[in-house]
């Protein structure tokens, strides 16, 4: 079934379903135990050489000081089966991570990590950043999960690694490469939600080159759910084409050059106007039509000294026509990306060093009716980091990164981290660094208000800069036939001048201004997994307070404090797999500071392999139709002018779909 990894902490998880909360359950620590004596895992001390991109010195998973968790290749095999278009909800799956939605009609949603806004989680694909600004705003997850070898989450600052940003945490979506033989995937899946999807993947290495190459079709009609008379699920056109071409000259290099394209209309709002029966009444609709287009290079030379040098780039475009009502915005943003690093092991020591260089061009286009500026944007940064074995049991991790940013000046973000074995079944993870997030005018936030009434950013904004520290301890052990993981993680992050937005009471303009107070998120996660042969229990608990230390303690929006969540699964090896769960989201609240109704999900799945190249997956999602939309009315106002309410849960209840995929 799906498989999460985590550092110090293999993880096996059976997910079995769709459910935006499902636990990322921690399993075992691999660094010295000895599997012979332990044959029913030794599955899972095999994932010992995973190797973590993220980090940059390509290190396995189990050396590593701070705490990655990977969800692999088994497990984007699985969710590509249950969710084809895009990898909103394997995300979910994890604690610590909330997926916002945005938007009643469009359907665009934002992550959050670690109770914090999805600003200051950065989301990279295959190392480089091309989710920035505008681009990172709108349809950012639109990623089908067929094309992707593994997804690397780092929980925490990791700014000193990748600057600006990475605060609360850092996501890496990283693309398949060709393997030792051909390999021919197509998927079609259809659901009650009237969603439709076709993806095809083709890989294969022809010597000293390779090839893959994904393309995929997403169409999906407007659904109403409650039967308000607007669209709690957009109409959705998809289309994306990425293809990606390998030379490998010699044994020691590899380059890799890679063209992106995904084309997207969306268009949710009245549902008479999208049966195309608008009249003077019915006529509110939000379209949002987006083009994103990104070349990667990528070069790759080891044994050079001893080390690896990596050098890539990317250029990415991007074209957004986002029309609310009668309102219009009009964008085209073109982002760059340049980095060369060189890390190297010798003797106890694992360097990491590195220059690199971020673009981000912003320009209003014809017909655009926002407030809003053009900006340009550059980013000059240099890191490096020592990984320092003291001993066989611990390891201390130092870095330190320096940029310099055209607009907002000098960056100095230093990083510390260690991970101690005092004895074979017990590792102990502390890490603690530094980070920063420029003023940016696109953002969760602004994404949630709207940019009707948004003002271009003020003069003299200062960068909000944080400290953040995380601990975990993981210990595993065997009671009879039963393998016990116990995991524990504490997390807490300060931020001083948060930016946030302020309305006007007499102009309603809204203006992002740095505030008097900090933010605080204080968090713990505890699991425990059982596992008897094929079947296997998980139980997880989240609890985060993240609040602002203004006069009134306000709490940020959407960070729920208390998830409760739970995995039965069961499976037949090469034939069937079985899974309920369920979760439990309490204590959110609402940017009035209001709390919002706690609720339940629950979720099923049954998977049946037919031979060596068919697999049926039946899935349902929100088996009890929790919604939002069952608690208060989604929008207020007239019809034609409607104001649509916070969204803090789901809006478009019960989904059952049906996929099937042929491997070839």
């Amino acid at each position: 079934m799906r498989l999460l990894i985590t550092t110090g902490a293999f993880c096996i998880s059976i997910l079995t379903a769709t459910a935006q909360q499902r636990v990322a359950t921690p399993v075992k620590d691999t660094l010295s135990r000895d599997t012979t004596q332990h044959p029913e895992i030794s599955k899972v001390a095999d994932l010992n050489e995973v190797i973590i991109s993220s980090t940059r010195n390509n290190s396995r998973i189990a050396d590593l000081p701070m705490k990655v968790e990977i969800l692999g290749k088994e497990e984007m095999i699985e969710e590509s089966g249950i969710k084809p278009g895009n990898v909103t909800s394997i995300l979910g799956d994890l604690s610590v991570i909330h997926i916002q939605n945005t938007s009643a009609v469009s359907g665009n949603n934002a992550i959050r990590m670690q109770g914090l806004d999805g600003k200051y989680t950065q989301l990279l694909r295959d190392g480089m950043p091309v989710y920035e600004g505008l681009s990172g705003n709108f349809g950012v997850l639109a990623i089908p999960p067929l094309d992707l070898k593994q997804i690397e989450i780092i929980k925490g600052s990791v700014s000193t690694l990748y600057g600006g940003g990475a605060i609360a945490g850092m996501i890496n979506f990283i693309a398949k490469t060709p393997g030792s033989k051909p390999e021919l995937t197509i998927l079609a899946n259809r659901s009650t939600l009237k969603e439709n999807n076709v993806n095809a993947w083709y890989s294969q290495r022809y010597g000293k080159t390779g090839l893959t190459l994904f393309a995929g079709v997403t169409s999906q009609n407007p659904v109403d759910v409650n039967n308000d008379g607007f669209s709690d699920v957009p109409r959705v056109r998809q289309y994306l084409l990425h293809p990606r071409f390998f030379w490998y000259p010699n044994a020691n290099t590899t380059l890799i050059a890679g063209y992106t394209g995904t084309i997207e209309k969306r268009e949710g709002g009245d549902m008479q106007v999208l049966d195309h029966h608008a009249d003077n009444v019915h006529s509110y609709t939000e379209i949002n039509n987006s083009e994103r287009h990104s070349a990667d290079l990528q070069f790759t030379r080891k044994n050079l000294g001893g080390g690896t040098l990596t050098v890539k780039g990317v250029a990415s475009f991007f074209h957004l026509e986002n029309i609310a009502g009668n309102f219009p915005l009009k964008g085209r943003q073109t982002s760059t990306y340049l980095e060369a690093a060189y890390n190297k092991k010798s003797g106890r020591h694992d360097w990491v060093i590195g220059l690199n260089n971020t673009g981000e061009i912003y320009r209003r286009a014809t017909g655009d009716s926002t407030q809003l500026g053009n900006y340009t944007y550059n980013t000059m940064g240099a890191f490096a980091q020592d990984g320092f074995h003291i001993t066989d049991k611990l390891m201390a991790e130092a870095g330190i990164r320096a940029d310099y940013h055209n607009v907002f000046g000098w960056y100095v973000l230093p990083r510390l981290a260690f991970v101690y074995k005092p004895i074979e079944d017990l590792s102990l993870r502390l890490s603690g660094g530094t980070g920063y997030k420029s003023p940016a005018i696109f953002s969760a936030q602004t994404q949630t208000i709207g940019y009707r009434n948004l003002l271009p950013l003020a003069a003299g904004l200062k960068s909000e800069k944080s400290q953040g520290l995380n601990f975990d301890a993981n210990y595993h052990t065997t009671l009879g036939e039963i393998d016990v993981t116990l995991n524990q993680a504490l997390y807490y992050t300060h931020i001083t001048d948060p930016i946030l937005p302020v309305t006007n009471a007499t102009n309603e303009k809204v203006m992002l201004q740095n505030q008097p107070f900090s933010v605080n998120s204080l968090g713990t996660d505890t699991y425990l997994r059982l596992k008897r042969n094929e079947l296997e229990l998980y139980l997880g608990y989240n609890h985060t307070v993240s609040k602002y230390t203004d006069p009134a303690s306000t709490r940020v929006a959407f960070a729920p404090q208390d998830k409760f969540a739970a995995t039965l699964a069961y499976e037949i090896e090469e034939k069937w797999r079985f899974g309920i769960e369920n979760s439990w989201i309490g204590n959110q609240y609402l940017e009035n500071n209001q709390k919002a109704p706690n609720y339940w999900f629950w979720a099923a799945m049954v998977s049946r392999k037919l031979g060596e190249h068919v697999t049926l997956v039946l899935n349902c999602e929100n088996i009890f139709d929790a919604r939002q939309g069952k608690h208060i009315p989604l929008f207020t106002g007239p019809v034609n002018n409607p104001q649509f309410a916070q969204l803090w849960g789901p809006i478009d209840g019960r989904t059952i779909n049906l996929s099937v995929k042929f491997d070839l």
